[in-house]
């Protein structure tokens, strides 16, 4: 008798679906998902698996596979795609086009206070405030935060600094911002200043400009020279930054443009975004599973998890027609979205500008890869293994046995794994003991590792010499891993990078490498992060126990008076550069109170 399953017959399955919206998912032989998809009819899509016979080989070679076929009902094709991508993100299967779930992106937020302030903001804004965006990185918005500045003088203090000032700050000296904190602008100056901002920020520059050149004149004839001096040095200003940004448009209009680039089983996104006419740059997304795909594939994969959940603009330039996909987004966004697959004049312009950018992301990528992929030979040969891919590295930090930190980094698939990473908190029963510290995160980590939870590493990096390698020898043999490769990395002489000497367990003399050595070059990249981690952590850990310490031993004042007080002056620097009579001020502290408070910290 034969073991070979009978084949798949999904004829029973197929006469089941309904002519209805909803998801579908393709089951593997174990269970598992190869595919899923969403469908305005399920029965129809479905169905199509299994009677076309010009299916791409990736796609036959799916249906091949399919073992069960699992289908969800939803009310629209729009809660379809919601439904779809949350899946896709969850279940991660083998057959779907998959892009990395980026955070939010970034925006530019004015405050509703009566002094509105600029700011930096990610997240859903309050309703009082006004957002503008999305920028596709934060380098876009800082640049704009730095243009808004230099012509508009906003504040972008924090309320509490705001709130306290006696005198401008700096900003106010290099003429970056009007000080309304202590009254040198008045409501009705900065109120005009934060229309205009508005005004630029929505694309309104022709009337900006008018309104700017307007008042610079009425100025002059009134021989108000300051005032009309400043007046044209914003009308200067915009005018350099309209040369800059804008890109060749009719109107001032929102639009995502969208490049493709392909190349073997490697692929480009690029997304780029005009906001108000104004390019605001992109961003390059990098899909994994899209070997021997289509372009239309790939972008419909991408509109479709990019957009799940994001604000669409009413433009959407490509260089491949999507059916049903302009329906679908402005069911999504609740408004008219326009998707131009074979775009002309202008837009044509722009997408050539978005292909070239994911052309040269593309390249760029392969070269980094090939780069990485050199380095992890030379690793390899180095070493005398034959496998390194997947390197994990431990750093400790502390400042005199205070707040002691241990870092984990991860490197793999030819880069940093940042979401991987991990910090450890130690409370050192000695301060300062590197190697009770070490021991503590090693059995952290790794105890879990040993469970089956996770996977191990093909190298672990110690930062350390003999003592800290031997430390890290003993906790894995404990708990049965000693057949992880290990590496401890000691500073060469002077601490001077390159003359790394690298201690191998079994061998009594230190492994040095040239310093233009590519094994070389890749432990210190992922040594320098397990650094650079772990002192981050430790400076806040740091920061975090003197602040709170140093006004929780003053008798009298608790929780929220240590709140209260914090918030007020906007951190512990600003509590001890204040005065008795300052601190009086605060909510439930008294004179007494306050005397006590201010001998405390000084």
């Amino acid at each position: 008798m034969s073991d070979t399953p009978p084949p798949f017959d999904p004829a029973p399955i197929l006469a089941g679906l309904p002519t209805l919206p909803g998801v579908y998912r393709m089951l593997g032989e174990a269970g598992e998902v190869l595919y899923v998809g969403k469908a305005r009819d399920l029965k129809r899509r479905v169905s199509s698996y299994f009677q076309k016979s010009d299916l791409s080989p990736r796609i036959r070679l799916m249906v091949q596979q399919i073992r069960d076929v699992q289908v969800t009902v939803t009310r629209s094709e729009s809660e379809a795609l919601l439904l779809e991508n949350n899946l896709i993100k969850g279940l991660n299967p083998k057959y779907n086009i998959l892009f990395r779930d980026d955070k939010s992106y970034p925006w530019l937020l004015l405050t509703g206070h009566d002094y509105p302030r600029l700011a930096y903001f990610r997240g859903t804004p309050d309703r009082r405030d006004r957002a503008f965006g999305p920028f596709p990185n934060s380098f876009a918005v800082r640049e704009s935060l730095q243009i808004l500045q230099k012509v508009f003088r906003l504040r972008t203090c924090e309320d509490s600094v705001f709130a306290n000032r006696s005198r401008p700050c700096l900003l106010h000296q290099v003429k970056r911002c009007s000080a309304p904190c202590v009254g040198l602008v008045s409501a009705a100056e900065y109120a005009r200043d934060v229309e205009h901002a508005t005004q630029f920020l929505a694309g309104k520059d022709d009337e900006l400009m008018a309104d700017l050149m307007a008042r610079m004149e009425a100025a002059a004839a009134d021989l108000r020279f300051e005032a009309a001096a400043l007046y044209r040095d914003q009308v200067q200003a915009l005018a350099r930054v309209r040369e800059k940004q804008f890109v060749e448009s009719r109107g001032a209009q929102d639009a995502d443009v969208v490049g493709l680039a392909m190349k073997g089983a490697a692929a480009c996104v690029y997304l780029m975004m005009i906001r108000a006419g104004r390019n605001l740059g992109g961003k390059a997304f990098f899909p994994s599973n899209a070997e021997a795909a289509e372009p239309a594939q790939v972008l419909e994969a991408f509109l479709s998890q990019h957009y799940a959940g994001r604000p669409v603009p009413a433009l959407l330039v490509l260089g491949t027609e999507l059916e049903g996909m302009a329906g679908l987004l402005t069911e999504e966004a609740g408004h008219r979205v326009q998707v131009v697959g074979r775009p002309i004049g202008e837009r044509r312009n722009w997408l050539r500008m978005a292909e070239h950018n994911a052309e040269l992301a593309l390249i760029a990528r392969e070269g980094r890869r090939a780069g990485q992929e050199q380095r992890l030979a030379a690793l390899n040969e180095a070493l005398g293994e034959g496998n390194i891919q997947r390197i994990e590295c431990f750093d400790v930090s502390h400042t005199l046995g205070e707040a002691t930190v241990v870092s984990c980094v991860v490197y793999d698939e030819g880069g940093m794994q940042a979401s991987q990473y991990r910090r450890y908190n130690i409370d050192n029963p000695t301060p300062g003991d590197d190697y009770y510290a070490m021991r503590e995160a090693l059995t952290r980590r790794y105890a879990r590792l040993a469970g089956g939870e996770g996977r191990l590493p093909d190298l672990l990096l110690i930062d350390g010499g003999r003592g800290q390698l031997n430390v890290a020898l003993a906790v894995l043999g404990e708990l049965g891993l000693d057949q992880v490769t290990m590496l401890g990395v000691a500073k060469g002489e002077a601490r001077k990078p390159g003359l790394e000497q690298l201690i191998l367990p079994d061998e009594k003399e230190p492994l040095r490498l040239p310093p233009d050595h590519p094994a070389l070059h890749l432990i210190q990249e992922v040594r320098d992060e397990a650094h650079r981690f772990a002192i981050t952590g430790h400076r806040a850990k740091r920061a975090k126990k003197r602040t709170s310490s140093s006004l929780e031993d003053i008798p009298g004042i608790g929780a929220k008076r240590r709140q209260r007080l914090l918030q007020t002056f906007g951190g512990l620097r600003g509590v001890q550069s204040a005065g008795v009579e300052e601190l009086c001020q605060v909510e439930g502290i008294s004179r007494e109170l306050a005397e006590k408070l201010y001998r405390a910290l000084h």
